[in-house]
């Protein structure tokens, strides 16, 4: 497939996720000295009153290899604490309604390894 270039940057992987009226999206890029990082959006959809139309507010997170397994470990922490301790009577499987055009996974460059 072919590599899409933003800003410079090419876009290696990319994962959209629909919720509701927000949209995340969640990008590998890379870097010109052939390092990668990941960029977590968070996209929603606002109605503008002056020319009555959409616009979308967009929320950026970029995140860096070094601090992969930190912030995967934090949110795993944050989320099981949610779970367990202050909402433990939901059954949080009931949300997996996903179909495929709410969770799409496009990978850009299928060779891409993470050894």
């Amino acid at each position: 497939m072919e590599e899409n270039k933003t800003n410079g940057r090419e876009e290696i992987f990319s994962e959209k996720v629909k919720a509701g009226k927000r949209t995340y999206f969640f990008d590998v890029k890379s870097t010109r000295s052939n390092d990668y990082y990941l960029t977590i959006t968070e996209s929603k959809k606002r109605y503008n009153k002056d020319d009555e139309g959409f616009t979308y507010e967009k929320h950026k997170i970029f995140l860096y290899k070094e601090d992969f397994n930190k912030f995967v470990e934090a949110l795993n922490n944050t989320v099981n604490h949610v779970k367990t301790e202050l909402m433990p009577e939901v059954d949080f499987n009931a949300f997996d309604h996903h179909d495929r055009e709410e969770h799409e996974a496009k990978p850009v460059n299928s060779e891409l390894k993470w050894d």
